[in-house]
């Protein structure tokens, strides 16, 4: 899987501290206390001034399985690859300890045989398994991305899209620290696991564990 961080709202940690600034004081903004704005408003629940700051990433290499679960976060923007418009390629995700290389060996020379008898691209793409790769751009603002990371940092996440979200959080905190500082699965953040029917290291063990 490759992950990159294509665009993103210049300075964002100022801009939303900026925005938080102004719903409570009318002295001048002081960048030195952006800090303490930024955790004063998170901790007061008033993250629609996280809204102010989107981040858009190109995600290569995820397959459509993991794709179906990201776009059910409808609070973001995405662009995908088009099967019907354009030809697969034979790029395929296993999961973990599984090897489906000959059953998706075989899928694809159906897909190509289909193609061949001039079948469109729209409709030889049913013989395709959901493990195909794909990319898309998709674009959240931080807020969405906070949610985004809680639920799918996890460890009780599927595999591939909790890489996928460690992945871009590296990416957006770094250009924005103030923001994403206490972002990731809740946790590490000293909030209640949502998930008490299901087992987790970190609820069994007592640790932290390797959360990549």
């Amino acid at each position: 899987m490759k992950v990159e961080l294509l665009a993103y709202t210049p300075d964002p940690d100022m801009l939303c501290a900026y925005a938080a600034h102004i719903c409570y004081s009318t002295a001048p903004f002081d960048a030195r206390h952006a800090k303490r704005i930024l955790a004063t408003v998170r901790a007061n629940g008033h993250l629609s001034v996280f809204e102010h700051a989107s981040f858009s990433f190109l995600v290569e290499g995820l397959s459509r399985a993991s794709s179906h679960q990201l776009v059910r976060h409808r609070l973001a923007s995405y662009s995908q690859q088009s099967l019907r418009f354009t030809q697969a390629q034979p790029s395929f995700v296993s999961p973990p300890g599984c090897d489906f290389s000959a059953f998706y060996d075989q899928a694809f020379m159906e897909y190509q045989r289909l193609l061949q008898q001039g079948v469109a691209e729209e409709d030889a793409r049913y013989v395709l398994p959901q493990g195909i790769t794909s990319r898309l751009v998709v674009t959240m603002n931080a807020r969405e991305l906070l949610h985004f990371f809680e639920l799918r940092c996890c460890l009780r996440a599927q595999f591939e899209i909790r890489a996928l979200a460690w992945v871009m959080l590296a990416k957006a905190k770094a250009v924005a620290p103030l923001l994403l500082d206490q972002a990731g699965p809740v946790c590490l953040q000293g909030k209640a696991c949502p998930e008490n029917s299901f087992a987790c290291p970190l609820k069994t063990k007592g640790k932290k564990g390797d959360m990549g």
